[in-house]
C-alpha cells in the first residue's frame, strides 16, 4: 500500500443542498439571462429562461403529485437530451421521487432487466421509435403511468402532465414535500451499462453529486457569459454532473440536434465549451487529418508540418521555447485558425472523460487554442475523482489530473485505485453484498482501475483489473494502453487487444474505412466491398507495417504479433459498445471467438 493523497483544489461555499435547488439558484442569480436551456424545434432554437424553467418544473411537480407519485417512487426517463429531460429530472427530485435515467440505445434485455429490477412506477419515453422497441416490456411489468416527450398515438404526452399540474397547483403541498427532502436522500439510481455483465443500480444522493459540483466548478474557466453545447447522453452521470455545474455557474445550455449535427450546431451557437468522450474527439481529429491528406503540394506539406508541430506542444505552456512559439504562430495563421472556424471559432475548452484520451490529442488541441481538460471517475463516485485544470495550472497530458478537494485516493493491492469522500455512492440498489464488496470497512471505494500517482500528485490510469490479461509466458498485458496507442493511426478506427493464456498479444482491428479507401485509390488497389478489402494482401501488409511502427514503442510482451482486420465497425446497436462508447470485451471475445482461435492456430 502506498501513501494516501488528499485533494488541494479550490472549493465553493454557497452550493445548494439539494439538486433541484439549482433551478431557483439560476433563476434568481441569473435572472437577466434569456436562456437557461435551449432545444431545436422545427428548425428553430427554442429557449427557456430561468423563470420559465422554474414555472414548468413546478407544473410537472404538481402533475406528478396528482397522478399519485410519492417520495421514494422510481421514475424512468428514456429519452435523448432535450429541455424536457431536465424539467423532468428536477421535478422528480423535487417531489422526493427517484430519477432513473436510461440510455435510449441499450439492448432490449437491459431495458427489461432495469424495468423489473427498479420496480418503476412511471416512465417517460422520448420517441415513437423507442416506444416501439420497449412497448412489450412496458405491458409486462407493473409500470402504472407512461408518458411521451414526442407525440405518440395512444400515449399521454408531456404537455398533458403540464396541463394537469397547472390545473392542480398546490404551492403549500409542494413546499412542504420539498422542504422535507434531505441532502442525503437518494436523488437518482443509475444503471451502469458495464463492459462485463448485468447492469448495477448505483444509488447517488443529492450530497454525493453536489459535493462534486462544489469541487469541480472552480477548476473550469467558465462563467455566466458562456454558452455550452450538450450532446453526450444525460443518462450518463458524467454529462449530467457537468450540466449541474453549468447551471450553478449560469451557463446557457444548447442541446445538439444529433451527433451528426454537432459540427453544424457548433457553427450556429458558437459555444465556449462542450464535454465529450475521447472517441468523438478522435473522430473530429481524424476528419481534420483526412481533409488535410487530400491537399496537394506545398499546402499538404504545411498542413502536416503544423500537425507534427502541435503534437509536441507542452500543454502547461511552461516549456515551449521562443523559436517553437514563433513556428506555432505561423502554423496558427496558415492552418489552425481554419480548424477553429470549423468548430465554431469560439471554443475555449473541451472537457473529456469516460475513457483515456491519447496524450497527443491533448497536446494538439491545446496548441491550437482549444485545451482539453481530461478527468477521471466512475458512476459510483458521482463521477469525478480527478481532473486536469487550467485554473490551477495542474495540467499534464497522459494523466487524469489531481484529486478533488475533500476526496482521498490511495493505491491499494495490485495497484488498484481506491477513493474515499462525500462523492462515493450510497450503494448498489437491492445489492448489499455487492456494496460491501465495493466499499471497504474504511469507506474506500474499490474502483477496479489500476494506476499510479506521480511526483506532481497527478494520477495515471494504467488499466482495468478485469481487462488486464496474463499470457502463457506469465506476462501481464493491459490492453487499453496498447489500444490507445494504436488508435493514433489514421488507418485504425477501433481495436481490441487479445491474448489471455496465449503466447503473445494479438489485435482485432476495425479499419478507418474512409482513410483506407482514399489510400487504395492513390495506390490503385481495386476491391468491391469492405469485406473484400480487408482480405487483400496489400491492405493486410499495410496494416502490419502500421502496427509494427507502434510496436517499437511497446515492451516485447505487449507487442502485437498478429492481427485480423474486420469488415464492420463495432457499435452500440450490435451490443459491442456500451452507451458510453467503451468496448464490451466479453461479448466481442464470444462473438469473434472463431477469428481469435484462427489467429492462434496459425
Amino acid at each position: 500500500m502506498g501513501k494516501n493523497f488528499k485533494g488541494s483544489t479550490p472549493i465553493l461555499t454557497d452550493v445548494p443542498k439539494r439538486l433541484f435547488d439549482l433551478v431557483s439558484h439560476f433563476a434568481q442569480k441569473y435572472s437577466y439571462k434569456d436562456c437557461m436551456f435551449a432545444g431545436k424545434e422545427n428548425g428553430k432554437w427554442v429557449k427557456y429562461d430561468g423563470k420559465k424553467f422554474c414555472e414548468l418544473t413546478d407544473y410537472v411537480c404538481y402533475g406528478l403529485l396528482k397522478i399519485g407519485i410519492q417520495k421514494g417512487d422510481r421514475i424512468i426517463i428514456a429519452a435523448n437530451n432535450c429541455p424536457e429531460w431536465n424539467i423532468l429530472d428536477f421535478a422528480i427530485q423535487k417531489v422526493g421521487a427517484i430519477c432513473i435515467p436510461v440510455y435510449p440505445t441499450i439492448s432490449h434485455d437491459d431495458y427489461e432487466y432495469i424495468f423489473k429490477h427498479s420496480e418503476a412506477k412511471a416512465i417517460f419515453v422520448g420517441s415513437k421509435l423507442l416506444y416501439s422497441k420497449i412497448k412489450d416490456i412496458i405491458n409486462n411489468v407493473k409500470i402504472e403511468c407512461v408518458f411521451s416527450i414526442q407525440k405518440i398515438e395512444g400515449i399521454q404526452h408531456f404537455s398533458e402532465l403540464l396541463e394537469l399540474g397547472r390545473a392542480n397547483a398546490d404551492y403549500e403541498l409542494l413546499k412542504n414535500i420539498s422542504e422535507g427532502i434531505d441532502t442525503n436522500d437518494v436523488a437518482t439510481i443509475i444503471y451502469t451499462s458495464g463492459t462485463m455483465g448485468t447492469p448495477k443500480g448505483v444509488m447517488l444522493s443529492h450530497r454525493n453529486i453536489l459535493s462534486v459540483v462544489e469541487y469541480l466548478c472552480p477548476l473550469y474557466p467558465i462563467d455566466e457569459s458562456h454558452d455550452a453545447l450538450s450532446y453526450l447522453p444525460l443518462s450518463h452521470i458524467y454529462e449530467r454532473t457537468v450540466q449541474y455545474c453549468r447551471i450553478y455557474l449560469g451557463v446557457s445550455i444548447y442541446y445538439a440536434e444529433s451527433i451528426g449535427a454537432i459540427v453544424d450546431n457548433l457553427k450556429e451557437i458558437k459555444p465556449q465549451h462542450f464535454s465529450s468522450v475521447p472517441r468523438l474527439i478522435e473522430k473530429i481529429y481524424s476528419t481534420i487529418l483526412r481533409k488535410g491528406s487530400k491537399l496537394k503540394g506545398l499546402k499538404r506539406i504545411i498542413f502536416f508540418w503544423s500537425v507534427n508541430l502541435a503534437g509536441r506542444y507542452d500543454e502547461t505552456g511552461r516549456n515551449n521555447g521562443l523559436f517553437y512559439l514563433m513556428k506555432l504562430r505561423i502554423a496558427d495563421k496558415l492552418v489552425f485558425k481554419e480548424w477553429r472556424k470549423a468548430l465554431g471559432n469560439n471554443l475555449q475548452l473541451i472537457i473529456t472523460g469516460g475513457a483515456a484520451i491519447n496524450p497527443k490529442l491533448v497536446k494538439t488541441f491545446s496548441a491550437i487554442g482549444i485545451p482539453l481538460s481530461e478527468g477521471y471517475g466512475l458512476t459510483e463516485t458521482s463521477p469525478v475523482i480527478c481532473t486536469n485544470s487550467m485554473v490551477t495550472g495542474k495540467l499534464k497530458a497522459g494523466t487524469v489530473g489531481e484529486v478533488l478537494k475533500n476526496q482521498e485516493i490511495k493505491i491499494g493491492d495490485n495497484n488498484e485505485i481506491l477513493v474515499k469522500g462525500p462523492n462515493v455512492m450510497l450503494g448498489y440498489y437491492k445489492a448489499e453484498d455487492m456494496t460491501r464488496e465495493a466499499i471497504d470497512e474504511d469507506g474506500f471505494f474499490h474502483t477496479g482501475d489500476v494506476g499510479t500517482i506521480d511526483e506532481d500528485n497527478m494520477l495515471h490510469i494504467t488499466g482495468r483489473i478485469k481487462e488486464i490479461f496474463k499470457t502463457s509466458m506469465g506476462k501481464y498485458v493491459s490492453p487499453a494502453l496498447i489500444e490507445n496507442k494504436l488508435t493514433e493511426s489514421q488507418f485504425i478506427n477501433q481495436v481490441m487487444v487479445v491474448g489471455e493464456g496465449q503466447k503473445f498479444a494479438a489485435a482485432l482491428i476495425v479499419p478507418n474505412f474512409e482513410h483506407v479507401r482514399s489510400w487504395c485509390n492513390i495506390k490503385g488497389v481495386e476491391y468491391t466491398t469492405d469485406e473484400q478489402m480487408v482480405k487483400e494482401k496489400i491492405i493486410i501488409d499495410r496494416f502490419r507495417k502500421e502496427v509494427d511502427k507502434y510496436n517499437k514503442t511497446l515492451g516485447d510482451f505487449e507487442q502485437i504479433k498478429k492481427l485480423e482486420l474486420l469488415p464492420k465497425e463495432w457499435n452500440i446497436d450490435d451490443g459491442y459498445m456500451t452507451a458510453s462508447l467503451k468496448l464490451r470485451r466479453t461479448r466481442i471475445i464470444k462473438d469473434f471467438g472463431d477469428i481469435i482461435e484462427k489467429i492462434y492456430a496459425e
